[in-house]
């Protein structure tokens, strides 16, 4: 992070950024953003305020880890295939609540050289939702430094469903070959395939489960959990998580001690 950046932050969160290792940062990480209602219901307000808040957590998160440096890539996990389930009302008010979030920062990423890309089944939101997401991508296509990737409409059995189903028809039609398929293969038909492996998923609020998200990309991603509910979430606490990254052993399956190295290199428990 530049000195000028640093200065726009808290002291104590100009603290944590000094006492982080720049070599060992994630290069991609994957939020959970669980707590939004309860939040709400604490205060004794709708929980579209809770939404609401939550909103400006995600952007105050997205700043950061632009700003902080080390990071390419985040993953917002804003709206499961699970999440219809919902009031039609309450839903109802994600997808605006979505719309005006892309319509106000669309510019801002631009400014910032931020990519803007999803992964989920959008054909199923709204006209106006799916109009919004097309063209804040259109405008951000060519930006490089940092992609914000939102999980919308996601849920990771059926992504994996989806890619199983891509191969079989690759292989019904002669474009793949029975002996070209391996993991790595396999890993190019997920909605995943441009972005850098996954090194870390928080999930705020305590909760000690994975609600279906990126069920393949977290084989070997550090998880961790607090119980922080996600509006109360902000960059001292996401430092936190990183600097306990930090002092993780990251060994993919292989001996302890090992130097810090991106990617799995073994299917074997460690």
């Amino acid at each position: 992070m530049t000195l000028a950046r640093l200065h726009d932050w808290p002291a104590l969160v100009q603290k944590k950024v000094q006492a982080l290792d720049p070599r060992r940062m994630p290069r991609h990480i994957a939020f959970i953003m669980d707590g939004n209602g309860r939040w709400a219901r604490m205060r004794h307000r709708r929980r579209l305020m809770g939404h609401r808040e939550g909103i400006k957590t995600a952007k105050s998160i997205i700043r950061f880890c632009h700003d902080v440096g080390g990071i390419d890539c985040i993953t917002l996990f804003a709206f499961s295939t699970e999440n219809w389930k919902r009031p039609k009302l309450e839903i109802a008010g994600l997808m605006m609540l979505l719309k005006y979030f892309l319509r106000r920062e669309t510019a801002e990423m631009v400014e910032n050289d931020i990519r803007f890309r999803t992964i989920g089944r959008i054909d199923e939101f709204p006209g106006f939702v799916q109009r919004e997401l097309h063209r804040t991508m259109e405008a951000t296509a060519n930006c490089k430094s940092f992609t914000l990737n939102i999980a919308l409409n996601y849920g990771a059995r059926r992504e994996i469903l989806d890619a199983a189903l891509e191969l079989h028809r690759r292989l019904a039609e002669g474009e793949a070959r029975r002996e070209q398929v391996d993991q790595e293969y396999f890993e190019k038909l997920l909605y995943t395939a441009d972005l850098p492996p996954l090194d870390l998923l928080i999930r705020t609020s305590g909760e000690l489960r994975v609600s279906n998200f990126m069920l393949w990309q977290i084989a070997y991603a550090e998880l961790y959990v607090t119980p922080v509910l996600w509006p109360d979430f902000g960059p001292s606490e996401l430092l936190d998580a990183i600097l306990d990254y930090q002092n993780r052993d990251r060994r993919f399956g292989g001996l302890s001690g090992r130097p810090h190295v991106q990617g799995p290199e073994s299917g074997i428990p460690g």
